[in-house]
């Protein structure tokens, strides 16, 4: 039998009101890549910056009123390992197209507006990857894209390096 990796969990709850805490929460948990298991339950592939990210939003939580607690486990089948990473991989996946998309719409602009779009979108390109656990196929599109941005950008190649 095939062991399936150790995973860090934060279930949490805050109350309704005020609702600030709630959505800061929700946007800081998005800007992690976290699967959703449950209402007020999410999980994270384990290691220790994972683990020190969601530590920080469960003092978030209890500063908030609320009530959180870190866990680590592990799926009890690969099937559902796979299932959790497939659903991350997703994810980041549409992150990356769009990502290719605006990278390509930007080669049609002008200079200064193709300059800031390629400061900006590789800005996206290292958020998507801090949270990118699972690298999709379309990441590699996009590394294209934002490559041949770059390029029509300094098309002498001086500042032409890797999408990152």
């Amino acid at each position: 039998m095939t062991t399936t990796g150790e995973w860090v969990l934060l279930s949490y709850r805050l109350p309704r009101e005020p609702s600030g805490p709630r959505t800061t929460l929700w946007r800081r948990l998005r800007r992690l890549g976290v699967a959703q298991l449950a209402d007020g339950v999410v999980a994270l592939p384990a290691d220790a910056r994972t683990r020190e990210s969601l530590e920080w939003l469960a003092d978030d939580v209890l500063a908030a009123g609320g009530t959180a607690g870190i866990w680590t486990a592990r799926p009890s089948t690969t099937a559902q390992e796979r299932e959790l990473a497939a659903g991350m991989a997703a994810a980041r996946a549409e992150e990356y197209r769009e990502l290719a998309v605006e990278a390509a719409a930007a080669l049609g602009a002008p200079d200064a507006e193709r300059s800031r779009a390629l400061r900006r979108l590789r800005g996206e390109w290292r958020a998507i990857g801090r949270r990118d656990f699972f690298p999709p196929a379309e990441k590699d599109a996009a590394a294209a894209a934002l490559r041949a941005l770059a390029e029509a950008v300094a098309p002498t190649g001086d500042q032409v390096g890797s999408a990152r």
